[in-house]
Formats: structure tokens, C-alpha cells, sequence
């Protein structure tokens, strides 16, 4: 069995985590009872990059229970969790190719590891996966029948692939579903992002200017939580829609320029680039934190903080503090990379139980509709969403109503009015 892991010893810690999240997953429980049962992934190679947490980990497991031999590789260089590597391979053989603390190299010599195995369906988390099958390894794609996509910022880039007519085979878009992104952007990354900047910093949120940039559904999460702690929170945008929304949610609203001069904490989740920039680092004030909630370390312009500082150093874990000509200590958490995951454990087992039960079933979708698909982003199919949602409120002992066959008849016809 291949693999590349940190350590194998640490596969103890790791496997008491993953049993401990796996505890707190009813809807993937559910799901693995089922393929266990039913093996829908008999003979399919699943190719995933994603985060290798213990919340993945349970994902994975239930894939390999429903038959499938699955190969898993990073999807962030700071997000593994080594120990729950180590696990994966000794308790539940699965290959595993991460390594915390990874360089570019290493990342990408991973991906190909993953890539040779020859997947029949890909699971990415950013479409690191996809793209790298498409630019590099085309003679792969014959063999795939179709993948799946977890963030915002992959859906993104796979869609721009479907417009430019070289999207490789169908994919599923995870982060679509309403069991997604209502809850797993919103209150998983809301609270995962808060607990990565109090790790990071173990500073006082209450009576601080929080600035999120971005109002999609991570920034919602991520300025409703900050509000929660304490904080004055102030929304940069450029979606006049999502700027609204946010200034009638309460928040302040006002262009990144302007923020920078008054923000004490900076959170970036707009899934673009150089968001915060060199501008903005002058204008902020003595002893700014800054950390990016967005997929990839794009959003705040390190590599400018990097040329430009005439200091830097490490002050606290995934804490570093650079300081400019004038003299002015600015400080980023994580690297500029997720800092829910970089300098915390990312989202809680009870979110991220109903994205993956999204990806499970989503892969069973793809294999029972083999060759009926184009090749386009789709949506998580409506019955699926509602189901997931269904098991989940089952696994949380709550009940909802039914309509009456009288209800059900009248919201489904038109002639019954005033």
C-alpha cells in the first residue's frame, strides 16, 4: 500500500479523533449502514483532494465501506492533521498523501500520486484536482465518469472551465446544496474561522473593528459570529446586492480603503485575489492581524508584505508579525492560508456530516447516471439535498409535519383561489 505521511506512530491520537468527530456524523453513520449493504462503489477508484481532517476521515471510510478503493491527498498544505494521516493508513488502510507544512512541490508531487491511480470519479476541494487531470494528465480522463466539487471557490473555477468549453466530465457542485452552504459556510465557517483567530492571537474580540470582506454565505458566518464576541463589524463588498443585505443585517458598509483605516481584525472570504493590498497595509493602523477565511492564500498580498517588510517573525503558532520601513507591526495568522484550518481544526463533525453525506451520495448519483451527463457544473439533485437534511434531523431527535392530502392538493393546483 502507498502512502506519505508524517508519522505512523501518530496514528493513535489520530484514530481517537476520527472516532470522537465520527460520533457526532449521524447522516454519514446512516450512509455507511447502507453501502455497506448495498456496495454501489464495487470496483470505482475514487480519487479525493481534500482536507485530510478527522471530519474527512469519516467521509473516506464511508466511501471504502460502500466498496470503492479510495486514494486521498491534501487540498491546503497547512491543513492536514498528521495524526488522523497516520490513521487512515494504519487502522483503515487507505493511502493517504499529505503532510502538514508541505511545500509547492511536494503538494502537486502528491496530486500526480493520486492522479496514477487512474480514478474513475474525482472529489476536490478546490479543483486542484481537476484542472491538474486536465492541463496535465489528459489520457486520465477517459477513465473518469465524473467528480465532485466542495467549495465555493472550485465551483468557481469549474464553472469557468464549462464556459471555456474544457470542462473534462461532468462534476457535482457540493457547496451548491442548500445542506451545504446554509450550514456548513455559514456556521461552520463562522465558528471554525472566530476559534483559528482566538488560537492564533488569544486576544479580546469584544470592542474591536472587525473587518470581513466578502458577504457571500462564509462572511455572513464569519460577521455574525464576530458580532456575537463583541465586535463592530464592517463589511467591504462589490456586489451591491450583498452589500445591502449586509448594511440592512446591521454592519457597517463601506470600500476596503476606507476599513483599513479603522479595522483592528481583518478577515478575507471573497474567493479573489489581492484583497487587502499594499494600499491597504499602509493605511492600516499599528498592530493590524489580518487572515484569510478564503480557499486559497491569494487574498491578502503576502508576497508584497514579504518584499516589502524590513522584519519578520514568528510571534505565536501560525502567528507572524511583519514590520514595515515606517516602522508599523502588521500581523498575519496562518500564512495568509485558511486560517480555520491552518491555525485551528476547521469545522465541526456536525456540519461538515451533511456536506460530505452530499459528496457520498452525490458519487453514488454519478455512478447510477454513468454516460447520462454532459459535461457541466450541476447541481446536487433536490431529493438528495432533502434527504441529507432529513437524516440529519432524525439524528438530532427532531420531528417536522407532513402535509395533509388536502394540503398537498391545494398547494399543487391553481384553481382553488379567493
Amino acid at each position: 500500500m502507498e502512502y506519505d505521511v508524517k508519522d505512523l506512530n501518530l496514528h493513535k491520537a489520530g484514530k481517537d479523533k476520527i472516532e470522537w468527530t465520527g460520533s457526532r456524523m449521524p447522516v454519514l453513520k446512516a450512509l455507511s449502514e447502507k453501502f455497506k449493504k448495498e456496495k454501489p462503489f464495487e470496483g470505482i477508484t475514487i480519487g479525493a483532494c481534500l482536507h485530510v481532517t478527522a471530519e474527512t476521515a469519516n467521509l473516506v471510510r464511508v466511501l471504502k465501506d460502500g466498496g470503492a478503493d479510495v486514494y486521498l491527498t491534501a487540498s491546503n498544505p497547512l491543513s492536514t492533521q498528521d495524526e488522523v494521516a497516520a490513521s487512515l493508513v494504519k487502522d483503515y488502510g487507505i493511502s493517504v498523501f499529505a503532510v502538514r507544512g508541505e511545500d509547492r512541490d511536494l503538494y502537486y508531487k502528491h496530486i500526480y500520486k493520486v492522479l496514477d491511480k487512474k480514478p474513475n470519479i474525482t472529489i476536490d476541494d478546490g479543483a486542484d484536482l481537476v484542472s491538474t487531470l486536465f492541463s496535465e494528465r489528459k489520457d486520465l480522463i477517459e477513465n473518469v465518469i465524473g467528480g465532485t466539487e466542495e467549495t465555493t471557490t472550485g465551483v468557481i473555477r469549474l464553472k469557468s472551465m464549462e464556459k471555456d468549453g474544457v470542462l473534462p466530465y461532468p462534476v457535482i457542485a457540493v457547496n451548491d446544496a442548500y445542506t451545504k452552504h446554509l450550514f456548513d459556510n455559514r456556521y461552520g465557517t463562522g465558528q471554525s474561522t472566530i476559534d483559528g483567530i482566538l488560537r492564533a492571537t488569544n486576544m479580546l474580540i469584544a470592542g474591536k473593528t472587525f473587518v470581513v470582506s466578502g458577504y457571500g454565505w462564509c462572511g455572513k458566518g464569519v460577521a455574525l459570529r464576530a458580532k456575537g464576541m463583541g465586535a463592530s463589524v464592517v463589511v467591504t463588498e462589490v456586489d451591491p446586492i450583498r452589500a445591502l443585505e449586509a448594511f440592512m443585517d446591521g454592519f457597517r458598509v463601506m470600500p476596503i480603503r476606507e476599513a483599513a483605516k479603522i479595522g483592528d481584525i481583518f478577515v478575507t472570504v471573497t474567493g479573489d485575489k489581492n484583497v487587502i493590498d499594499k494600499e491597504e497595509f499602509e493605511l492600516m493602523k499599528e498592530g493590524a492581524i489580518m487572515g484569510n477565511a478564503g480557499h486559497f492564500d491569494v487574498e491578502i498580498n503576502k508576497k508584497y508584505l514579504e518584499e516589502v517588510a524590513i522584519s519578520k517573525r514568528r510571534v505565536r503558532h501560525e502567528l507572524d508579525e511583519y514590520t514595515l520601513p515606517s516602522g508599523k507591526k502588521l500581523y498575519l495568522i496562518g500564512e495568509g492560508r485558511l486560517l480555520n484550518l491552518a491555525s485551528a481544526e476547521g469545522h465541526p463533525g456536525e456540519v461538515m456530516d451533511m456536506s460530505f453525506a452530499n459528496q457520498a451520495l452525490a458519487c453514488e448519483y454519478l455512478i447510477k447516471n454513468k454516460g447520462k451527463l454532459e459535461k457541466k457544473v450541476y447541481r446536487v439533485p433536490e431529493e438528495i439535498d432533502r434527504n441529507v437534511a432529513y437524516i440529519k434531523l432524525k439524528g438530532m431527535g427532531v420531528e417536522i409535519d407532513t402535509l395533509t392530502p388536502e394540503q398537498e392538493k391545494y398547494i399543487n393546483s391553481w384553481n382553488e383561489g379567493t
